[in-house]
């Protein structure tokens, strides 16, 4: 333990807080995070929440400012019920990907804990969501507020002007599918409020002219040969394949009216932000978790804190990391907390005492002594997957005694293929890197082709990954939502891929 201070070097003393305290240990806090770690961090706005508040940002997908939706309803009440009968905890808090980046903590809470939260959220997922590559490219933290503000008062708008229920069914199938309407592989335009009501105001004379003119010119019943070829050069425009389903409707649907078409680019763009965070789990709750540990460890050894402070600090940050083993009643997969803080302290320590291991593994960085720049350019540069292929190490494998299974749907039984230990090592990397990889865990479903000759078919393929199938009850519910959206039949097929297509 650190030498005690004099009273008067402390933050704070107790457990109990007031604003001024607050703000004190933020300056702080923020002042470690910039001089020591070098962080670069979007301004800050710190709101302190009660618990209802909490359980409403839980039911709205993390967000300040949310269109209504009976879903959201739903999810208020589902953790308000288990919260009451404490059957689950809340969240110590709250951060959004926004500048000022919006970090909501609990009234609850106490003042090492607000310490703890502040360094955690306001310092460590603040630089993640500024400096990674994945949130750079797919999100625009200076617009999300304004565009979210934007988006709730025009579906309210909508809602006055054409019904709650028409609404609901839109909105329904639009969430149905979200998660199929991202752009993977290229950068969508960003959504920014003043360049949203100028399209808005635009739409309802250019947008759907376009669409009209398109269904209205094409004769259903002529198949001649001039009229196939223009057919040809129009579907040649619409770039099909196309992953974005969403996207695609909203822009070619013949059904669609011009409100309806800007609620489906509301819920895609929304949709697309949450994108990066799906890739990063481990990396920016990694980063979180090392910089709030680097920092209040600071103001411990620095006598800024006292000790009954750390070890409550200390208590919360191992309930955090907590990793039941495998046969654990508890054990719901890899805890992306502890896997993330525990590579992020390992790289710390191959930068400062490596071992002969360690130059062997990572002859680039092991006794650089340079952990800081090493860390901020992963933090910056990887995501999920080429983090753990790049980053883990036979010692994290070791202290986390993990092992691979390989799964056979022909067979009743699991192979264990890879174990701790120098033959497996690459094995579990490669096993642990694949859970990271979206398209093991979400379908990827694409628009193929559309019949604008003949009865209007939208055809999507399923492109199937490892074998696995979709569930049938799901596709036939998304199905009927997409034909909701096209306005004709949609058809569905399947075609197997290798995982690394």
């Amino acid at each position: 333990m650190a030498e005690a201070a004099k009273s008067g070097d402390l933050l704070f003393d107790g457990s109990d807080w007031d604003f001024d305290t607050l703000w004190r240990t933020y300056d702080v806090i923020e002042g470690i995070a910039r001089d020591d770690l070098g962080l670069d961090l979007y301004p800050n706005q710190i709101e302190i929440i009660s618990s209802e508040q909490m359980l409403d940002a839980y039911s709205s997908v993390g967000m300040p400012l949310m269109y209504h939706h009976w879903s959201f309803g739903k999810q208020f009440i589902f953790h308000e019920r288990q919260y009451r009968k404490g059957m689950r905890g809340l969240a110590y808090e709250i951060v959004i990907n926004s500048s000022p980046c919006v970090s909501y903590c609990m009234e609850d809470n106490t003042m090492p804990l607000q310490a703890l939260v502040i360094a955690h959220a306001a310092c460590g997922h603040n630089h993640f969501f500024k400096n990674n590559h994945l949130f750079r490219q797919w999100t625009d933290a200076e617009g999300i507020l304004d565009y979210l503000d934007y988006a709730r008062d025009f579906i309210q708008n909508c809602e006055e002007r054409h019904g709650p229920a028409e609404v609901e069914q839109l909105l329904d199938a639009a969430h149905a599918l979200m998660p199929a309407s991202v752009f993977r592989h290229r950068r969508p335009p960003t959504p920014s409020m003043r360049a949203e009501k100028e399209r808005e105001r635009k739409r309802s004379e250019e947008a759907e002219r376009a669409v009209y003119y398109l269904w209205s010119t094409l004769d259903r019943g002529d198949k001649s040969k001039n009229k196939t070829e223009e057919v040809e050069e129009y579907k040649s425009k619409m770039h099909l394949p196309e992953e974005n389903i969403l996207y695609f409707i909203e822009c070619y649907s013949p059904a669609l009216k011009p409100w309806e078409r800007e609620i489906l680019r509301i819920v895609r763009n929304i949709g697309q932000y949450f994108y990066p965070q799906q890739q990063t789990k481990i990396m920016n709750e990694g980063c979180a978790c090392f910089v709030h540990y680097h920092i209040l460890n600071k103001l411990h050894e620095t006598g800024r804190i006292t000790d009954g402070a750390m070890l409550e600090i200390l208590h919360n940050h191992t309930n955090v990391l907590t990793q039941p083993v495998f046969d654990d009643p508890r054990y719901g997969g890899l805890n992306p907390y502890a896997i993330g803080f525990a590579m992020m302290r390992d790289i710390q320590r191959i930068c400062l005492e490596p071992t002969e291991e360690d130059h062997r593994w990572f002859p680039d960085i092991a006794g650089s002594r340079d952990w800081r720049n090493v860390l901020k350019q992963a933090w910056e540069g990887y995501r999920d997957e080429s983090f753990v292929q790049q980053f883990l190490s036979p010692k994290v494998i070791r202290d986390f005694r993990m092992f691979a299974l390989t799964d056979d749907a022909r067979n009743n039984w699991y192979t264990v293929s890879g174990i701790h230990d120098e033959s497996g090592y690459q094995t579990v990397r490669d096993t642990l890197e694949r859970i990271g990889d979206l398209s093991l865990s979400q379908p990827i479903i694409q628009v193929v082709d559309v019949d604008l000759l003949g009865d209007r078919v939208l055809h999507l393929q399923h492109r199937k990954v490892a074998d696995m199938p979709l569930d049938d009850d799901d596709a036939k519910a998304t199905l009927e939502h997409c034909k909701r959206l096209w306005g004709y039949e949609v058809k569905l097929t399947e075609t197997s891929v290798s995982s690394s297509e």
